[in-house]
């Protein structure tokens, strides 16, 4: 079951990336938010149930919360047009968490690769902290192409990996997602980038154009 979940924390990163970067409404992403923090939450419960005291069981369900309750913050910010400090500081919080739950993998989980990738979403939680907490709006467009690539490195292709029994804990899968994190940082400087080019051309232009 979580497997299946992680594959939809990919889609609706995606998602909410592109709703970041202005491509989707904020309504028509709340859906697919309402949809996959059900089923984060709903999923945990069901784990937790049926773990009959197994802590390493409950320790991996109770991260799913984070995920679930983040983007059923998201649906109802969206939905209701809602202000994003609420969210922004409980981004922190996961961020906090997140750190923790990336040091237990590379210690007692023993899997380095989702030590990375605990790793990469502390860092973009921290992200959703600057812009919606402390409303650092110069950093929406580098978070939005983030969130993009980092949708896929943390979530579709290891979701993948594991439903298909292909996934394997090694140093090389944590380099890889090494990596991913890299890149997804690069892509969203350069968009970031050309997005201020842009705007500054189209201010250049008015100007001149008044």
């Amino acid at each position: 079951m979580t497997n299946v979940g992680l594959l939809y924390v990919g889609a609706v990163l995606f998602i909410n990336g592109l709703m970041l970067i202005g491509l989707v409404p904020g309504k028509s992403a709340a859906i697919l938010n309402f949809c996959v923090g059900i089923m984060q939450v709903v999923f945990p419960t069901i784990v937790i149930l049926q773990a009959a005291g197994d802590l390493p069981a409950i320790l991996g369900a109770s991260g799913l919360y984070l995920f679930g309750f983040t983007y059923l913050y998201v649906g109802f910010n969206q939905v209701f047009d809602l202000p994003g400090e609420g969210l922004g500081w409980f981004s922190l919080f996961v961020t906090v968490c997140a750190v923790v739950f990336a040091v237990l993998q590379f210690t007692t989980v023993k899997d380095p690769a989702f030590g990375v990738i605990w790793l990469l979403w502390a860092v973009l939680w921290f992200l959703f902290f600057l812009v919606l907490g402390l409303h650092m709006d110069h950093l929406t467009v580098f978070t939005g192409w983030f969130t993009i690539v980092v949708a896929h490195v943390t979530g579709t292709i290891p979701a993948l990996y594991l439903l298909t029994g292909a996934y394997r804990p090694t140093a090389g899968a944590a380099w890889a997602a090494a990596a991913g994190g890299v890149i997804a940082a690069v892509v969203a400087v350069v968009m970031a980038q050309r997005a201020r080019r842009a705007a500054d051309t189209t201010g250049t232009t008015s100007e001149v154009v008044a």
